[in-house]
């Protein structure tokens, strides 16, 4: 039995939920959204809540169960307010910028990097942190990580492009050899 799947997703006022075919549609001042349904998998959408149900038992029905509850669950709370990230620009000489619709990146190459931004995703940039914003919480993931992908962060000195809530381990580097009492 799936433990996120048994529970209801309430739906909050402002928020419009409807099942049309093999799709849920979710629309909310925030932004709407979409989704298939998974096989084997039933949603109703009663009222204030949507449940959802599996048709059978086996193995994968019950894994898209949770999946497509999760799914229901993200689509709803982007329907309200917006799924957010930050991003850490650290090192001498790298900024970061907005232009339009494009995002300035100086990471240190030879020339900067222009990054198009994704319709439907707001990204900001107040002293090299790169805050990215949306209704879809996986267009969201999926942008930070392809600008932290540009210049991950090194173990060193930690330079580069990472999220506000990692933690890079860091290495110690080369030490100096001290003589130990050798004599030539």
């Amino acid at each position: 039995m799936s433990k996120v799947g048994k529970k209801p997703i309430i739906i909050p006022s402002g928020v419009k939920v409807e099942l049309v075919g093999d799709e849920v549609r979710v629309q909310g001042a925030n932004g709407s959204a979409v989704l298939p349904l998974l096989k084997g998998i039933t949603v109703v959408v009663g009222g204030t809540e949507i449940t959802v149900t599996p048709d059978n038992a086996t193995k994968q029905i019950r894994s898209n169960w949770g999946t497509m509850r999760a799914l229901i669950q993200n689509a709803v709370s982007g329907a309200i307010a917006d799924f957010a990230k930050e991003l850490i620009v650290e090192g001498i000489g790298f900024r970061a910028e907005t232009q339009g619709k494009e995002l300035l990146l100086n990471l240190g190459f030879s020339h900067p990097i222009r990054v198009l931004i994704p319709e439907g995703i707001k990204v900001s940039v107040d002293k090299n942190v790169i805050k990215v914003a949306g209704a879809d919480r996986r267009a969201v993931g999926d942008f930070a990580a392809y600008v932290r992908r540009l210049k991950k962060p090194e173990p060193y000195k930690g330079k580069g492009i990472r999220y506000s809530d990692e933690v890079i381990r860091r290495k110690a580097g080369k030490k100096a050899v001290t003589s130990g009492g050798k004599a030539a």
